[in-house]
């Protein structure tokens, strides 16, 4: 991990932290769809964009995220920056848990499971593994259910087609 990685693993339990990164959120979902998902969150963690449905608007709803690999799938979570509000793509994934996903230059269907029970630890680990702070976000999130999604590829990917609308 590089040393900008790392560091920013370290600010990442700072309040200012989220609310800075939440500014650039913008900005990264321009250069994840510029880069078709090759570069999000400047690179220095493995990220991914993920395009929902609108629960409401039924148009397409594209965030960067972060990501764990769980065998041949993705695991993200609704962290939102410890705010105390679900994030709006993780209300999307449960009114409709098909999904895409951008990630190193492959557009992927995907269907997100929300995980329970036992896989739900076994995954909550592999995340704060990989971002410690999660941990903080909890205490933030004023006793709001984080929900953690495994999001399993449905067919076969290609190289990422057009951007998606954001």
């Amino acid at each position: 991990m590089s040393a900008l990685a790392t560091l920013t693993r370290r600010l990442g339990h700072h309040r200012w932290f989220g609310a800075a990164a939440r500014l650039l959120v913008p900005a990264d979902r321009i250069v994840g769809r510029l880069t078709r998902g090759r570069v999000v969150a400047l690179g220095l963690l493995p990220s991914l964009v993920i395009t929902t449905t609108g629960r409401r608007s039924g148009k397409p709803r594209s965030n960067p995220l972060l990501y764990v690999p769980d065998g041949d799938a993705y695991v993200v979570i609704g962290s939102n920056w410890g705010q105390t509000h679900q994030p709006g793509w993780a209300m999307n994934l449960l009114a409709d848990p098909a999904a895409e996903v951008d990630v190193k230059g492959r557009r992927l269907p995907v269907r997100a499971d929300l995980a329970s029970g036992t896989e739900r630890e076994r995954l909550w680990d592999l995340l704060v593994a990989q971002w410690p702070a999660y941990r903080t976000y909890v205490e933030r999130a004023g006793g709001r259910e984080i929900r953690i999604f495994r999001l399993v590829p449905t067919g076969r990917g290609g190289p990422a087609g057009p951007p998606s609308a954001g």
